[in-house]
């Protein structure tokens, strides 16, 4: 019952799960496609963090790991109140949280601006609590910001593809684009799960409409 209550509305912090002061968990110390830091806050100077949520996020880590200038990508949650929480309670629709993709890249060779142009064009960011078959708050699409730059250029990325979608046919974009709250790694079983699991579920796929650029 708790689980069909809280599908597809983002659990406000009353009725949140509690989560717990640490995860439970440990994580491999490399990422498995690009031999970089898993877990880490410290990087080359210069590179930057972009954290987005875009569907199931076996299928999106994959897709930003091969993007060139793209040094590390890890997958996790966030957007929601429950610290520290599992898959498990993800799916529940009691912790808030969607499942993200904290991508760590080098500017020079690949843009913010290119990032979430990519974002956009990998998923249907129409479609609110759900992408594809799956539905869920855990699957909303968002944008998360670490810095005022950065919320200004996904606006304006946002701002240039809403009129191409409108002339597809597409329904108002619904991603949410906030400024990043805490994220939360998930488990390692869920890192790179592609390359451990080549024929896993793969969701993603383009709504056919490019984003302009510039």
């Amino acid at each position: 019952m708790l689980f069909n209550k809280f599908k597809t509305q983002i659990v406000g912090a009353e009725n949140a799960l509690t989560g717990r002061a640490e995860a439970g968990f440990r994580l491999a110390e490399r990422h498995r496609a690009l031999d970089a830091p898993l877990v880490t806050d410290e990087f080359p100077e210069g590179y930057d963090v972009a954290l987005f949520g875009l569907g199931c996020f076996w299928g999106a880590e994959e897709i930003f790991w091969q993007i060139p200038g793209v040094w590390s990508t890890s997958v996790g949650y966030a957007g929601g109140t429950t610290p520290n929480p599992t898959y498990e309670e993800v799916c529940s629709g009691r912790t808030g949280h969607t499942e993200a993709v904290r991508v760590v890249f080098d500017p020079e060779k690949v843009s913010y601006a290119d990032l979430v142009a990519a974002f956009y064009e990998v998923h249907d960011p129409t479609q609110g609590m759900r992408q594809g078959n799956d539905v869920g708050t855990q699957y909303r699409s968002a944008i998360y910001t670490t810095s005022d730059e950065q919320a200004r250029i996904a606006r304006e990325v946002t701002d240039r593809y809403q009129p191409e979608l409108t002339k597809r046919g597409y329904d108002p974009i619904t991603t949410e684009i906030k400024p990043a709250p805490t994220y939360y790694y998930a488990e390692d079983y869920h890192q790179q799960y592609l390359l451990k699991n080549p024929n896993g579920y793969r969701c993603h796929s383009a709504t056919g409409v490019p984003v302009p650029r510039g």
